[in-house]
């Protein structure tokens, strides 16, 4: 799959089937993250894949992270803050997006959450000290139907142009595309 159009077609799935996700194709996924760019390539970075059911289930616990039940993978991403204390989340983050490219490439969901208990989810992984949770990653595959709160997102916010979300040389100054392909 051609890397735009994994991005064209990625969502944030948030309803899973139950088949479990092949090792190869995990192990692909972190392979991703693990080569994605850092400030001073200093890969301040950590990535927990959790299947356990139980440990899942602290894991769902945040407001918007209760789907993480039905996830067969929990991807909790964390950030070495003394290798890079500036640049930790930032580079923890470019590397997520690597996961996530992978994941739609390799026809499996994936969704980000920030919704979680920092200190519960610190305790379930045994993240040390040094190392905060940036964010968790679900990862599956998708259920064929979106579910009742994604019908809803697509809905109610549909996708800015990008006239909308770029400028050119200055911020308000529209972007125009070459070809009029302002994506939706």
């Amino acid at each position: 799959m051609d890397v735009f159009d994994a991005i064209q077609q990625r969502r944030s799935v948030r309803s899973y089937t139950n088949e479990t996700v092949q090792k190869e194709k995990l192990d692909k996924i972190l392979e991703a993250a693990r080569i994605a760019p850092t400030a001073r390539n200093a890969q301040p970075w950590h990535f927990v894949a959790v299947t356990d059911k139980e440990k899942r289930k602290v894991l769902s616990k945040g407001t918007y992270a209760k789907f993480l039940m039905q996830s067969p993978v929990v991807i909790v991403a964390i950030g070495d803050k003394k290798a890079s204390a500036d640049w930790y989340a930032v580079d923890v983050s470019l590397a997520v997006e690597n996961m996530v490219l992978t994941a739609q490439a390799e026809g499996l969901g994936t969704c980000c959450v920030g919704s979680f208990d920092e200190a519960e989810v610190r305790q379930t992984v045994k993240a040390p000290d040094n190392f905060e949770v940036v964010m968790m990653l679900a990862v599956g595959y998708p259920k064929e139907k979106l579910d009742a709160t994604s019908k809803l997102l697509y809905l109610m916010r549909p996708r800015k142009t990008l006239g909308e979300v770029a400028s050119e040389e200055e911020f308000g100054k529209k972007y125009v595309a070459q070809k009029n392909e302002q994506a939706k």
